[in-house]
């Protein structure tokens, strides 16, 4: 049974609370920064030998040894940023980043390291290039007329940073519970068919629990190494929880990955309408913490900045589940999908197999391109391997419908 929502399962005074310079208590750190001052770089330099993820091809001894007494005015350290990287050498078939940020600062004072990380993770997007957004939904072509047949389920995900707190890997309890508040206030202004209700983790009863799970909503203590070595499950489930739309078509987390993870899904293949709730529900979001006084996290290099710098940008990924038994089989599938700009996944999230066909097929891109452009990417690039698909379906040759590299 594939279900729409398969996909979701892989994935106050502020100063005061943050504290300032170098006597801030970090909320998260396997050690203090002034004390490893004590030990020369070479003896507090991970060991990285067997290492696959960016931040190891990036990072140097004397990169560390120029960033090792630098912190963020929160009080993150180069430690905090790689700790991730360090404990998870990688993934035989997925590059890694390696890396957190832990405040928006973090992309500033750590930029020696995160800058080259970000131009080898976003195909060469240099510390000079301006991001583009454009949440209009008008500018994207076609995307209702994708076959249900083949297409069975679409969705777009972006993250958003509420600017004056730390991020999920080194916030406090005090700061999560605040964002949290916000959260819960600002998405229980929606209305009309974006109306909906939150679920704090903590106090769900046991049938609303079973409902979110078997609505695929429900996200639960990450398990993934990649985000416990990060910091980001501490104090689980204190303070996170899920908000959606009374149609289920619509849904926020809150303080998981990200301060919110933000979601529109629908089943069968019509892009166009989760696009055009998706752009309307975020830019409804944003007003309504903009009435509150809080900004998002954005500046014109990096885009919309969150936790991980994969997700940098527009953070989006546009997705669909989509049945190809026959392309996935053809020789040239990876070179298809890499022309077009997607990547493949199975329908459990990343390190999951695809089952009898179905792959989640979503843009491969977050950072240079605007949100429109990546959604445009994944609504040509799906209409043109659902068109491959029919023919070897028929037992005819797809060679001519090989396309150019985008």
């Amino acid at each position: 049974m594939h279900s729409s929502f398969a996909h979701l399962q892989g994935e106050e005074n502020i100063t005061e609370a943050r504290g300032t310079g170098v006597d801030a208590t970090m909320p998260f750190g396997n050690t203090h920064n002034q004390l490893k001052m004590n030990y020369t770089a070479e003896q507090e330099f991970p060991d990285l030998s067997q290492h696959n993820n960016h931040m190891a091809k990036v990072l140097t001894l004397e990169m560390y040894a120029n960033l090792r007494d630098k912190q963020t005015p929160s009080g993150f350290t180069v430690d905090d940023v790689i700790q991730t990287g360090v404990d998870n050498p990688g993934h035989p078939f997925i590059m890694t980043v390696g890396c957190v940020a832990g405040d928006e600062e973090t992309y500033e004072v750590f930029k020696d390291l995160l800058d080259p990380v970000i131009e080898d993770r976003h195909g060469g997007y240099k510390p000079t290039d301006k991001h583009k957004t454009d949440l209009n939904p008008d500018n994207l072509q076609g995307g209702d007329d994708l076959d249900p047949n083949y297409v069975l389920s679409s969705r777009v995900r972006t993250g958003r940073s509420i600017r004056g707190f730390c991020l999920p890997p080194h916030c406090s309890r005090g700061e999560r519970r605040a964002i949290e508040g916000l959260s819960v206030e600002a998405l229980g202004a929606l209305d009309g068919d974006l109306k909906g209700k939150y679920y704090a983790l903590k106090d769900m009863t046991e049938e609303e629990q079973q409902q979110l799970i078997d609505d695929h909503f429900l996200f639960d203590k990450p398990v993934s190494p990649l985000l416990l070595a990060s910091g980001m499950a501490r104090d689980w489930p204190d303070a996170r929880g899920i908000w959606h739309n009374d149609n289920k078509t619509f849904l926020v987390w809150v303080n998981e990955e990200d301060h919110l993870r933000v979601i529109s899904m629908q089943k069968g293949g019509n892009m166009k309408e989760v696009f055009n709730r998706f752009c309307t529900g975020l830019t409804k979001i944003e007003e309504l913490f903009k009435e509150k006084g809080h900004e998002f996290m954005w500046n014109e290099h990096l885009g919309y900045v969150l936790t991980c710098p994969s997700n940098l940008g527009t953070g989006l990924r546009g997705g669909v589940h989509v049945k190809l038994p026959n392309l996935s089989k053809h020789e040239k599938f990876g070179e298809i999908l890499k022309r077009l700009r997607l990547q493949k996944r199975g329908t459990g999230g990343v390190d999951t197999a695809a089952v009898g066909g179905v792959f989640d097929i979503s843009n491969a891109d977050r950072l240079g391109f605007s949100e429109v452009e990546l959604v445009q990417m994944v609504v040509d690039g799906v209409k043109l391997l659902v068109e491959m698909e029919k023919h070897l379906e028929a037992g005819q040759s797809i060679d001519d419908l090989m396309p150019e590299q985008k």
